[in-house]
């Protein structure tokens, strides 16, 4: 009698708590969250002014919240030859967007350090107006334009042994293309020109990212720079084209 008393016990308390276990199913996953970051690196190949081939590495880290946007972009390339090195560049992005009723206002600093290009120093500050054209599940565009300052040091050259820096009032303008091709693969294009009394330049920055396992992803990018004016001795295009490593997490 003990024994059938204590199964029909277990089995009364079994069927109370399972109405509780069909709350929670087993491919149950938190849902996700306003913070995001991505950790990649990988092969370098550089043409134009760097003809290089060695590692690079970035780190986006992005926080968005129901009526503010906060990102942040550290970009590492190096290469050398022998002990000697022959790239180093490191690029830091900042942007932070305001939302609202339509569309968002932001703020914007881009600072560059390039040992060999034909400026070894680029800061960008400026501020504007953004918009989303296109924004649904498989595609999105948006737009952003407002004015800028640009300060620029060149590098050394024959003619110029010790240049200047210089100054300028910029407008900025850019286009943010995103694309999810298949459930596993996107494709992104950035186009950014700015155009000053000085100089003018535009940017196009492109990659392809393939998720073959979870949160790691094989990534192709492609970023070409074009500066109408530069430095004696120096080209006026820059193509960095990479095959990075990608994991991404939350």
């Amino acid at each position: 009698m003990m024994s059938i008393k204590k199964i029909v016990t277990t089995c009364y308390f079994f069927l109370l708590s399972a109405p509780a276990w069909a709350l929670v199913p087993p491919d149950y996953q938190e849902p996700p969250s306003n913070f995001n970051a991505e950790i990649e690196a990988g092969l370098q190949l550089n043409s134009g002014n760097n003809e290089t081939k060695n590692f690079n590495g970035r780190t986006y880290l992005t926080y968005d919240s129901p009526s503010t946007k906060q990102e942040a972009t550290i970009k590492a390339y190096y290469a050398a030859d022998g002990t000697e090195s022959t790239a180093e560049r490191y690029q830091l992005f900042l942007q932070s967007n305001y939302k609202l009723e339509r569309g968002y206002v932001f703020g914007r600093g881009e600072f560059t350090w390039d040992q060999f290009g034909s400026y070894t120093q680029i800061s960008t500050i400026s501020a504007g107006y953004g918009f989303d054209l296109i924004k649904n599940y498989k595609t999105k565009l948006s737009l952003e334009v407002g004015p800028g300052y640009r300060y620029d040091l060149a590098k050394e050259s024959t003619l110029v042994p010790d240049p200047e820096a210089n100054r300028d009032i910029i407008l900025r303008s850019a286009a943010k293309y995103t694309v999810k091709l298949q459930e596993y693969t996107s494709f992104n294009a950035d186009v950014t020109a700015e155009t000053g009394q000085d100089n003018n330049t535009l940017t196009l920055d492109m990659s392809y990212k393939n998720t073959f396992i979870q949160d790691w992803a094989f990534k192709i990018g492609m970023n070409i720079k074009y500066t109408e004016v530069v430095p004696d001795e120096s080209r006026n295009t820059d193509t960095i084209t990479t095959f990075n490593l990608l994991y991404t997490f939350q």
